[in-house]
């Protein structure tokens, strides 16, 4: 018996995986990770305190008694673990990545699928190469099917990412301009996250795909699919075009879907999950209560009240394409007294500049709202202000400004990258 099947077996009896002894849970196996600035081999001994059953390390120097195992790397260990338990299972997966929408993407197929089967996926943003493994270890023998969100900011990690989860099926809600300096510009952008379409054609796996979109519909062209469009192309299930307004809206045959997501480019992201929810022989009315029963939260296309004011809060992260849509969306609504409070965009490298350029100049001849860019990448444009523009370098000059002024009866978008933590606006509005 090798050390995967061994730390299996632990696992079946103690299916619990803590990682942090913040939060430690009872009756866990705690897995010693090291990053950049602590190693948690040195917590091993805490961990056993508050209640792990067996900790596992890399460091010989902190072995305990037998409650201690010893691997060459824990967190391989645990990617090894994550992929072992995944085909024990034998459950059929359902990954996606993108660049804009997979965490609301993946809340309505879940909230789809979850209407017929046993399902879990991705808690919060847990994407990446430890989020993945612990999403997969979250799976049990009551699971039917299990949905696992990819994220990404350099090229070769989707495809390691697919190697771990093994997925059955696959998603890409689109390639825009997110992570550009790490992904090396648009083009490594799009095959970076094709990785995934790779790993479904050498696996002979079935990708979901939006043949709306000209470069996925050329991607993934060999690929096995199931495919989906608005009316423009022969797919297997077809949409009607439908004015989205507030909300975004669909329609299948003469089923009108009505969501809680502001704007229209969410589109996309509920036809993908009605596809879905079709493959899997779930019926039109049902996939329409699941839909317009999603409440969306954490930040993204969250419409909420506060006071007077009528809040898009969709600050939970920006990238140019996220950014352009949402302002696109929020300008052609209805609405008077209309601001929109706007953060920097991180990770565009080489292209900070000029991306944060484009979206100023979108917004400087445009009459009927006022704009409050805020922070340093946006500010470096403060010369080509217009009348309905201020431009503040960090978020307290910005709080300063903004308690001076009425915030009352206006309708507000939110939008920024998560390092902008533009949801603090809520507490001075």
């Amino acid at each position: 018996m090798n050390t995967t099947e061994k730390l299996h077996e632990l696992f079946l009896k103690y299916p619990v995986v803590s990682t942090d002894t913040r939060k430690i849970q009872p009756n866990s196996l705690f897995f010693c990770l090291k990053g950049q600035n602590f190693d948690a081999n040195t917590f091993s001994q805490e961990a056993l305190n508050k209640g792990a059953q067996y900790v596992i390390i890399d460091d010989k120097n902190f072995y305990i008694d037998d409650r201690t195992v010893l691997v060459t790397d824990v967190l391989t260990s645990l990617q090894n673990l994550a992929t072992y338990h995944r085909n024990y299972l034998e459950l059929p997966i359902i990954a996606l990545t993108g660049s804009n929408g997979k965490t609301t993407t993946k809340e309505l197929i879940n909230a789809v699928l979850s209407k017929k089967f046993t399902t879990k996926a991705t808690q919060g943003n847990l994407n990446n190469h430890i989020g993945v493994p612990l999403t997969l270890l979250s799976f049990d023998d009551t699971t039917e099917i299990g949905i696992v969100e990819m994220g990404a900011n350099h090229q070769k990690e989707i495809a390691f990412l697919c190697s771990i989860a093994q997925p059955d099926y696959g998603y890409i809600t689109n390639f825009g301009k997110a992570h550009l300096e790490g992904f090396g510009g648009v083009e490594g952008v799009i095959k970076g996250k094709s990785e995934m379409y790779d790993f479904l054609q050498n696996h002979k796996k079935i990708a979901f795909l939006n043949l709306d979109d000209p470069i996925q519909k050329n991607r993934a062209k060999e690929l096995k699919n199931f495919s989906f469009s608005k009316g423009r192309e022969k797919a297997d299930v077809l949409f009607q075009e439908i004015e989205s307004g507030e909300f975004a809206k669909t329609k299948i045959n003469q089923t009108i879907i009505q969501s809680r997501l502001v704007g229209g480019y969410n589109v996309n992201n509920i036809n993908a999950a009605v596809t879905i929810g079709k493959y899997f022989d779930i019926k039109n009315s049902v996939i329409k209560d699941a839909i317009e029963g999603y409440v969306p939260s954490n930040n993204r296309s969250q419409l909420t009240k506060h006071k007077s004011n009528e809040i898009i809060l969709d600050c939970y992260n920006a990238n140019p394409s996220s950014m352009s849509a949402a302002i696109e969306n929020f300008l052609k609504l209805n609405k008077r007294n209309k601001w929109l409070i706007l953060g920097d965009m991180f990770e565009l490298g080489e292209e900070s500049f000029e991306e944060h350029h484009k979206i100023v100049l979108s917004l400087a001849n445009v009459s009927n709202h006022k704009t409050f860019f805020i922070g340093s990448e946006f500010y470096k444009h403060h010369s080509e202000a217009s009348k309905n523009s201020s431009f503040f370098k960090t978020f307290d000059e910005f709080k300063k400004h903004i308690s001076s002024k009425s915030t009352q009866n206006k309708t507000i978008l939110i939008k920024g990258s998560r390092g902008m933590a533009l949801e603090r606006t809520l507490d001075i509005l």
